[in-house]
Parts: structure tokens; C-alpha cells; sequence
């Protein structure tokens, strides 16, 4: 189901570039926010949310780098990584694109108000994020990095967090994995699955080298069964 990019203000001044696909029929229909890897809205990210969209759900993925390198680069482009660079600045800039999204997607007619974040690597910190403080009822987070860095914003968050790895992530060690697999037992809403043998990237189709069925299926089930709890 082929979307459109339409553009969104930013609360900052200027705006930005943001792909919607909206599933058909007219019933009012929760709303999953995708957050980009460091390539970008690109042909990944808009399949996935066209998937969405087929399947009953508004998805939106807006452009998390417009303010300094717009549009999607491919992935053996050498300026992605100024894109991560510097980290915390970046996701403290992304979060008021967040919300900016979800209040544009809320103000369509055909949403019920009920949102998910789901991130990508770069974009994996805002599935905590997004429930902890932007006001998302749920968060998804497929092989995010530097995740450590916002595992402290799990204090707090009740609403439902899934997190997925592979354990051959080269960006999530040992030590990151370790980490997560222990928050379950102390926080009931919170979900970590760890998929042995599979690889950083692995939602990405683009990716062959990292991309595996199972886990993306797997990761796109649990998606949907949290979007349909918020029906």
C-alpha cells in the first residue's frame, strides 16, 4: 500500500519530510512512528511502513536528519556516520521530531490517538523514549544502538517496551545484552528477545548481508500485536 511524504512544522521553526501510509477503509486506526536508522527514510524503512499500512495501521516515518543531511544516503555512503555524530545531541533533537510526528498523525482524521515508536539501530532509543516522555503508548526496538545509554529511562515507563537483538549484533556486546536481559524480571512491561546467529540490520531487506526472515517476522508479529492491544 504506497504512501506520501508530506511535510510536517517543526516546534523549532522550519520543517521537515515525513512519509505516511494510511491502511484502507475508514475505521480509526492506531498509529506506529518509525525512527530511522542513520540511512534515513529509505526503501526499508517505506516498505515497513507500507506494511503497516496494509495491515490496518497508520505508520509515519519521518525524516530524524533534515537539519543537517537531509534524505536517505545508501548504506556504503561515507557520511553516514556524521549522522550519529554527536549521539546524544542527535536523539535529544529527534524527540521533538517524535512528538511533532505524532501530534501531526494524531490530528488525522483516521487516527484513534494511540501510538507506537519503533526504532531501527540509530532510532532504537526512542522506543523507551517514546513511552518514558513523547507520549507513545508502546515502543519497539529493533537491533537499536548504544542502547545502554537510555536503559536508565526504563525507570518509570509502564506502558509495554519490546526490545530485539541478534547475538552476533556487532554494535550490541555482550555487556549491552546482558544489561537488557536482566530488566525483565524487574519490570513486567518491558520484552528483550535475543535471536542467536543473527546479525545487525537484520529487519532490512536492503541489507542481505545481515537481513534474516525469521527475526524480521518475528519483530513485525510483535508490532502488530501491540498496535492492535491499542485499538
Amino acid at each position: 500500500m504506497a504512501g506520501e511524504t508530506i511535510r510536517i512544522a517543526s516546534r523549532e521553526g522550519g520543517a521537515f519530510d515525513c512519509y505516511v501510509a494510511v491502511p484502507a477503509g475508514e475505521a480509526r486506526a492506531p498509529a506506529v512512528v518509525l525512527a530511522s536508522a542513520i540511512h534515513g527514510v529509505d526503501a526499508d524503512i517505506v516498505a515497513i511502513a507500507d506494511e503497516f499500512a496494509s495491515r490496518g495501521f497508520i505508520a509515519a516515518a519521518p525524516d530524524l536528519f533534515w537539519r543537517t543531511l537531509p534524505g536517505p544516503l545508501p548504506g556504503d555512503d561515507k557520511r553516514a556516520g556524521e549522522r550519529s555524530q554527536p549521539r546524544a545531541e542527535r536523539i535529544r533533537a529527534g524527540e521533538a521530531d517524535m512528538a511533532d510526528t505524532l501530534a501531526a498523525v494524531r490530528a488525522m482524521g483516521r487516527a484513534n490517538g494511540r501510538a507506537l515508536a519503533m526504532g531501527f539501530c540509530h532510532g532504537g532509543p526512542y522506543a523507551i523514549l517514546g513511552p518514558k516522555r513523547l507520549g507513545f503508548d508502546a515502543g519497539v526496538s529493533c537491533h537499536g544502538t548504544r542502547m545502554l545509554d537510555s536503559i536508565g529511562e526504563l525507570e518509570g515507563v509502564s506502558r509495554p517496551v519490546c526490545v530485539i537483538w541478534g547475538d552476533r549484533d556487532h554494535v550490541a556486546p555482550a555487556e549491552v545484552l546482558d544489561a537488557y536481559r536482566a530488566v525483565p524480571g524487574r519490570m513486567g512491561n518491558v520484552e528483550v528477545t535475543i535471536f542467536p546467529g543473527v546479525k545487525h540490520g537484520y529487519m532490512m531487506r536492503g541489507h542481505p548481508e545481515a537481513f534474516d526472515q525469521a527475526a524480521r517476522d518475528y519483530s513485525m508479529r510483535r508490532a502488530v500485536e501491540m498496535l492492535a492491544a491499542l485499538r
